[in-house]
Parts: structure tokens; sequence; C-alpha cells
């Protein structure tokens, strides 16, 4: 959905602000929606009344949109209820958060149970995710609060205790304890975090495990897994990665259906643990096993090494004992690797990032974020099959500082991971948002352009490949994989498989070693070259024919008053509306131009630019040199209105600006593309002008008061106005 420049922007700078505070980090989360946990908690004790989260109020709008909307029987008898009136004695959690804690109820969102599954088998991780100072005792006042990584930051949200019931049973997720709620509360705390309860159905696991550790993940296709899998597991779960798998449904129809064995197709299960043991009958060899639970919390594999199964019995009681074999239909269930192998079609490896790895001696990430969006007409140039646009969109030079201490393979090189994320579909899914096809190319900087931030240009992309990529543009939320490069300088170009399609995206980088990545264009300035005033021996047949005009309606004095004529005896000026004559007289002769002229409040712009005295009129000579710049940029948007259709394409916009004089970053050149191109990412004529004619005001006004020129500026309110309102 389209942003507002008063709204996106302003907000978008609020939150690097918050960044630059330490807000978003683990220890100072953002608070969603504003709302304070212990503040709203104390003043419902003090009332002594339970907390009413209006922002996610026990209505149908908190259930959904669609199947869980108004028009569906499906909500007609749901009771929202807090855990006091559904059982004698509700707990948070019942000794200890475990995996048997989470059951799916009516709600596609068995992708997110499987995370939450992964979750309790770490405890640090998982008390980030559900703080454990809360209870249905001491402090109650029906409020709890859960955090979540969302883009980049830790936020925390708050939400009330009333749950959707039906016939006083939970209707979403529970636990196998009736009277433990943790599970629950959670998953509406994620719900509110989408915006409904609806929006949670369907999804990848490895959605919620980014969401609850920060960390990046890694898939595997089983057909195409490497001959280490299994020691990768294992590896993975020693050090708190969190693990998912599932397997293919290519029929539709067939959604999560059981097969005979007792797996399901097109549902997602959580590894919870792999293992070695020696059965009796095999002296030498061991028997690597995979443990993973269902989120249904029934329903298991029935095959070798299921709970009942006969292998159990050549197994000593204390490996029995090692490997928790238990008899229960809890939907934890064991099987081989290999059956693993052959039975599963896609495994997923959340990796932590280093602020979760703090116990972790061995191994560090080193994580490189960056925020960017793609804006239709301006930065949302789709993949390399669109060359007239690829190259507009956002790029990161990315630096590959030091090589892999042990190389596989003998391979030289510097491995990392990049992951490309886009933001919000999932919340916006209520108003017709998808996925997009997304991905992203890298390409390698020539040497003699290190340390160069400009924005490569279309020649480039033409002329180089790619030195690498991910496999296939995927409408999943994130796209991710592994590379080893050698040390230096590249670019990473993330983008829609389709242009003009706009959303945000974070992209991330992480890898073992040193590695800096920035987005390209983040220096911002101005030549302000002022063209010498002609004389009145070098004045051509057009100036000529200027000044005649100017003096024409300058000295018009049937339609001035008494205090301009006084004004224009002293020395000739016009208005704003006089001016808009003056040059359009002049446009209308520019048949190439196709502009219906310039209209007022473009030409109040033009005088705010050169009123050097602040009477709102200009003289011949600020004129003159207003019309010098004019000629200048018309000269620039005729060589880019090359088909002489009267305007310039959107994306050809940043090349104009530059040739201008300006050289500004992504933000502002989206900016430039919502306030002055038309709905078909066109720019015309008068627009063109007017948006130079507003950058060169106010860069001039920025400079005026950044006296010490270090880059930043304080102004009061009254100064601020002044300056907006005037330019």
């Amino acid at each position: 959905m389209p942003y507002t420049p008063s709204g996106f922007f302003c907000d978008r700078l609020i939150r690097e602000r918050e960044r630059r505070d330490g807000e978003g980090s683990l220890n100072k989360p953002l608070r969603f929606n504003g709302q304070d946990f212990t503040v709203l908690r104390q003043e419902s004790l003090q009332r002594k009344t339970l907390f009413e989260d209006d922002s996610f109020p026990a209505t149908v709008e908190s259930l959904g949109f669609k199947e869980l909307g108004h028009k569906s029987n499906k909500v007609k008898n749901i009771v929202w209820k807090r855990p006091k009136e559904i059982c004698e004695n509700p707990q948070f959690i019942v000794g200890g958060a475990s995996r048997t804690d989470i059951c799916q109820g009516d709600l596609g969102d068995c992708w997110l149970l499987a995370a939450i599954a992964c979750l309790t088998l770490n405890e640090k991780l998982l008390y980030r995710v559900v703080p454990q100072e809360q209870s249905f005792s001491e402090g109650y006042g029906g409020i709890f609060h859960f955090q979540f990584w969302r883009y980049g930051d830790w936020v925390d949200v708050v939400i009330d205790d009333r749950i959707p019931t039906f016939n006083n049973q939970l209707v979403f997720t529970k636990s196998a304890e009736r009277n433990e709620f943790w599970s629950a509360l959670l998953e509406k705390a994620y719900a509110k975090l989408h915006g409904s309860y609806e929006a949670l159905k369907g999804g990848n696991t490895t959605e919620a495990m980014e969401d609850f550790t920060g960390g990046v993940t890694e898939f595997y296709e089983m057909k195409e897994a490497p001959k280490e899998l299994y020691k990768i597991m294992k590896k993975a779960l020693e050090r708190g990665s969190l693990m998912g798998c599932s397997i293919d449904s290519l029929v539709p129809a067939r959604f999560e259906t059981r097969t005979v064995t007792g797996l399901v197709k097109g549902h997602a299960y959580s590894v919870t643990a792999v293992d070695e043991c020696k059965p009796s009958q095999q002296k030498d060899s061991k028997v690597r096993l995979v443990r993973l639970r269902n989120p249904w919390g029934q329903v298991e594999w029935n095959g070798p090494w299921s709970d009942n199964s006969k292998e159990w019995t050549t197994l000593s009681k204390a490996d029995k004992d090692k490997l928790q074999h238990q008899s229960a239909e809890d939907g934890e269930f064991w099987m081989s690797f290999e059956d693993f192998k052959k039975n599963y079609t896609k495994i997923e490896i959340c990796n932590l990032t280093p602020d979760a790895l703090e116990d972790d001696k061995i191994h560090k990430w080193t994580v490189s974020v960056n925020e960017g969006r793609w804006v239709r007409g301006c930065s949302a140039g789709g993949c390399r099959n669109y060359p007239d646009t690829f190259w507009t969109n956002p790029q990161y030079r990315l630096r590959l500082l030091e090589e892999d201490d042990d190389p596989e393979d003998n391979e030289v090189g510097c491995t990392f991971v990049v992951a490309l994320m886009q933001k919000n579909r999932r919340k916006e899914r209520k108003m017709g948002a998808n996925l997009f096809t997304i991905g992203f190319a890298i390409y390698e900087v020539p040497k003699e352009m290190h340390g160069n931030k400009q924005h490569m240009q279309k020649d480039f992309f033409l002329f180089n490949s790619s030195k690498a990529r991910c496999k296939s543009y995927i409408n999943l939320r994130e796209v991710t994989q592994r590379f080893r490069l050698s040390s230096g300088e590249y670019v990473i170009v993330p983008s829609t498989y389709e242009p003009h399609q706009e959303g945000e995206f974070i992209l991330r980088v992480f890898s073992e070693k040193r590695n800096t990545s920035e987005e390209i264009e983040n220096r911002i300035e101005a030549d302000h070259p002022v063209p010498a005033p002609a004389s009145a021996g070098e004045e051509s047949e057009e100036d000529q024919q200027f000044r005649s005009i100017f003096q024409e309606i300058a000295g018009d004095v049937s339609r001035r008053s008494e205090f301009s004529l006084w004004c224009v005896s002293q020395d000739m000026e016009i208005t704003a509306n006089e001016l808009k004559n003056v040059l359009n007289r002049v446009i209308t002769k520019h048949k190439d131009l196709n502009t219906e002229g310039f209209s007022l409040e473009s030409c109040r712009s033009m005088i705010a630019l050169m009123d050097m005295d602040g009477t709102s009129r200009l003289n011949l000579q600020e004129f003159r040199h207003l019309w010098n710049k004019i000629k200048q940029w018309q000269g620039i948007f005729k060589h880019y209105n090359a088909d002489q259709s009267g305007s310039i394409n959107s994306y050809e916009m940043r090349n104009a600006v530059n040739d201008a004089g300006f050289r500004l970053n992504n933000q502002l050149y989206d900016i430039i593309t919502m306030r002055y191109a038309n709905e078909n990412m066109n720019i015309d004529f008068d627009s063109f002008i007017s948006c130079l004619v507003r950058l060169e005001a106010m860069f001039r006004a920025f400079q005026a008061f950044d006296q010490d020129g270090d880059g930043t500026i304080r102004l009061s309110v009254l100064e601020w106005l002044q300056l907006t309102m005037y330019a």
C-alpha cells in the first residue's frame, strides 16, 4: 500500500532516532502501539479493574477479515473469556514451559506452533519472548506482555487476557494442561502484532523462528541436502538453533492430510533432538535418530523407532533414558535419520545472532542490517530481466574484509549469508496484499571504483554479469542463501521479480568474519552554479523578446494599484501571476515541451526561491537569474525527454536531478517520485521545474542556517513554519 511522506517518512525518522537512543534493543524494546506494560498494569491495579486492550479489542475485527470476519458463521458463537472464567485455578506456566504446552486449535498456524515448540528447547530464548514475571495471582491485572523481533527491532507487545472460546473451550492454541495459558496468550500477542488471528493462517516456520530470535534461516531441500546434513543438524541444535521441517503437498486438496505412516503432508513439524544409539544386535555401527514433534499434540509416525515399535526393545535402559523415550500420544516421536530424509522434503534451520550466542565461544556472527523500500516509479525496478529499470533498485555496497580461517575444500574466500526479507505483507493481507516474488543479485565492484559510493548506473549492469545471486526469485517473506566470495567490494541489488511493485524490506548480511554493508548514495549535497548575467550585447533574440515582455507586463499601469505604480516607478517588479504570464508566453514557443504551462503555485515557489528582499515580487535582475536557471534545467529536461513525449519517466528522474547538481539518497528520490510524478509515473515540465526550484530553495535555506557547516541545524517552530510555508 502507498505511504505519504508526512506519514511514512516521519515515522521512519522517528524510528531512526529511537535506534540512536538505544531503542529497539533486547534491553530496551520498542513499545508496540506506544503501550507501556509496567504503567498499564500499575494503573489497572490502582483502579482495581482488569485491563482491556482497546488497540486489540475482544471483537470480530481482532479475529479476522474473511474466514473469521463479520460475514463468517465461524465467529457467531465465539465468546471472549478470561482464564479465570474458563477454569478455577488458571496458571501462566505449569511445571515449566515445554513442547506439550502447544496444541493446535482451529487456526492454520501450525508453522507458528512448530516454532514455539522449538523455542521451549532453549530456556534462555524462551524467556526473552515470554517474560517470567507474570501470573494470575500476584500482581494480576488482566494484562500480559511478550517480546518479538520485528524487522531489526525488538518490540514489547501488550495484551489483555481475554481469549476466544467456544463452549468454554479455547478456539485456538491451547495447552495439554487445561489450566495453563502461556501458549494461548503468546499466540494472541503474535496475532496482535500482525493485526488479527486470521493473519496467522498459513506460513513458514522460519518466519516465527526469526521473530522469536532475530536469527537468519537457511533451507535445505532433502533431495539436494549435503552429505554432512546430520552433522549440520546436530551442531545447530547444540548451538541453540531452532529447526523445523515439512513434507510438501503437491495436490492442494491433500493439504494437511495424514499418510499411512502417520505423517502429515503440507504440515510443519519441529525437530527437537538428534542423537545416536547402539542396538544390541549391531556390534559396531550406531543408528542415527531424529526426534520430531507434531504441533497438533497427536498424530505420530508409526514406522521404525515410533513410540511402540520393536526397535526400542533392542536398546538398554540407559539408552532409552538418554533418549527420553516415552510411549504417549503427545505428538512427539523418534525416527531414523534415513527415514527422516526419505519422508521429509525440506528442513529449515534458524541460526542465531550474536546476542543469542553469548555462551558460544566457537561461533559468532557479524551482522549488517539495512532497511530499504521499493517505490513505484523510482526504486521498484524489478529483476535483471528489466534492464531499463533494474539499475534503479536500492543498491548496497558490501565489503568483505577477512577470509575464512578454515576454508572447506581448500577454497579461499569469505563465507557469508544474505537474507532479504519483505516487510508487513502478512499484516496487510486484509487489504489484499500478498507476498511479492523477491530475490537479489551480487555484482563485483571494479577496483578503480572501490570507495566510490555512487549509485551504479544502467550501463554497469548491461556490461557486467552478476558474481552471485539467489537460486531463484520466490514468494516467501525472506529469501536467504550462503555464498563464498573473495575479499573485496560488491554491490547487492535486492528486487521484486516484476517492476513497479511497492513495498518495504530489510537486507541483512551475516558472516563469520568482518563485513560491512551500507546503502549506496548516503551523501546529500548540491552544487549552486550561479549563471553569469548576460550583458546587453550578448542578448539572444529570445532574451530580447523576454525583456520586452517583462517590461510590457511589469509596466502595464492599467492593472496596477497606486502602490504598485510606485514600485514600478522605483524598479519594475512582477508578481507570481505576472511571472506565470511571462513564462507561459515564452514556453508556448517551445512546441517540443508539450506542456500546458506553469501553474500559479509553481510561480509562487519560483518567486520564493529568488525573492531576496521579501517583497514577494521579482525585479528584472532576479528574474534574469531565474530565467537562466530555467533554461539550464530545460536543457536537462529535453535530454531525458528524448521521445519528445513532453515528460520524463520517473525512473530517469534521479539522473536528471543529478545533472542539475543535486546528489540525493534513495529516500529523497522516493519522495520526489511521490510528490511530482503522475499516475503513469511520468513527470511533466512544470513538475520538473517545480521540483528543482524546491530543491534549490531548501538547500539554500539549510546552508543559511548551517553556519558552522556541520550538516545539522536547530530551528524553532516559528522558523520551521516560516521556512516551509513560504518555500
